[in-house]
């Protein structure tokens, strides 16, 4: 009888690798036959690729941000907080106000450098105090609870949020100011690239490398990392569990007040459900990268930007679907799927998990 059970189990088993072969086959089969339409078709020409892929560097940038929050949450608790989305709106939308003021009083058009720092830095505060709060009354108390707890809780948290800011803010759409200096077109290794896409990649490029050595160099860094290990023995050590817990909230609320405002400088509008799409696909790189792991959320975010943006022409065309690039969100959702289907560990967590062991 135990024979029996373990035949069919091999079996059972070796029924579900070779439809998960069948499946890898078909999606490279189907990729491949969709670029080389493409390709072959020659619709688009090198300066349109070039644009696509500017902007793609540019939106995953935006989206390595958030990434950010949600893998080092994950890392020190163990779980998805998805109200992560709305304190990125919540800088988004701060930062709106601040720079509308700036435009009144003539500072927005007149020093626009300093314009960019202050609502950069009312973001980034506004952000930080969003999330440190969602930390201590929403997910202190369930420190010790069973992990699908806060995670639901994470779910309130982020409708509460988003409601909060409708009643406070209105339900209309917000537009930031222009400014005609990130509107010009400049050359760089033969790429045209809009100025204010410069200023997104250099700023989240910078700020990304800044957040590494920060958790790699300095000891505060090395005490999120020891309490991401192990908790208990981290406070043996010394170490400060609660504090570093803030800490590394408060960090990941830095990041995401930093996106919302290269967010809204990009795309210029922002509403209180603005957190939502953004999150979601931020939470996508985190899981593409190697959820809990920082370099590999930064690296899902620049992979899925440019796969959201190359991939609908890329593929699609080939494939004569019509209107390819409104069905970027089901690109970069199928890549979410997939990921979870051949790779759950991640581009690079699993490679991690293996140096740890």
């Amino acid at each position: 009888m135990q024979r029996t059970a373990s035949r069919s189990f091999v079996g059972s088993f070796s029924l579900v690798g070779l439809l998960i072969w069948a499946l890898r086959i078909v999606v490279v089969v189907t990729v491949f036959l969709g670029v080389f339409g493409t390709l072959r078709a020659g619709t688009y020409s090198a300066s349109q690729w070039q644009d696509l892929i500017v902007f793609g560097l540019a939106q995953g940038g935006v989206y390595a941000l958030i990434a950010l929050g949600y893998t080092m949450v994950y890392g020190v608790l163990g779980f998805i907080n998805f109200a992560h989305g709305e304190v990125f709106m919540s800088g988004a939308m701060i930062g709106f106000y601040v720079a509308t003021s700036l435009k009144n009083i003539g500072i927005w058009d007149s020093n626009p450098i300093l314009a960019l720092l202050i609502v950069l830095a009312s973001s980034m505060l506004t952000a930080t105090t969003v999330a440190v709060l969602v930390e201590r009354i929403a997910y202190r108390p369930l420190r010790n609870a069973p992990r699908i707890i806060p995670l639901i809780t994470s779910i309130g948290a982020s409708f509460f949020l988003q409601y909060a800011f409708q009643g406070l803010f209105g339900a209309g759409t917000k537009s930031y100011p222009r400014l005609p200096l990130l509107l010009q077109t400049i050359s760089f290794l033969g790429f045209r690239i809009v100025a204010i896409q410069a200023v997104v990649i250099i700023a989240a490029l910078l700020m990304m490398v800044g957040l590494y050595l920060f958790i790699e160099k300095t000891k505060t860094g090395k005490a999120i990392r020891a309490v991401a290990e192990d908790k208990e023995i981290a406070g043996l050590m010394g170490i400060d569990v609660d504090r570093t817990i803030v800490l590394t909230f408060a960090v990941g609320g830095l990041m995401a007040g930093a996106a919302g405002t290269l967010y809204s400088l990009v795309f210029t509008q922002v509403t209180f459900f603005t957190g939502f799409l953004p999150g979601i696909k931020a939470f996508t790189s985190a899981v593409l990268g190697g959820i809990g792991n920082i370099v590999g959320a930064m690296l899902g975010g620049v992979v899925l930007g440019l796969v959201e943006s190359l991939g609908p022409t890329l593929m699609l065309t080939g494939l004569n679907v019509p209107a390819p690039h409104q069905l970027k969100d089901v690109v970069a959702f199928t890549v979410l799927i997939l990921v979870l289907i051949f790779r759950p560990t991640g581009l690079l967590g699993e490679r991690l998990a293996e140096e740890k062991a």
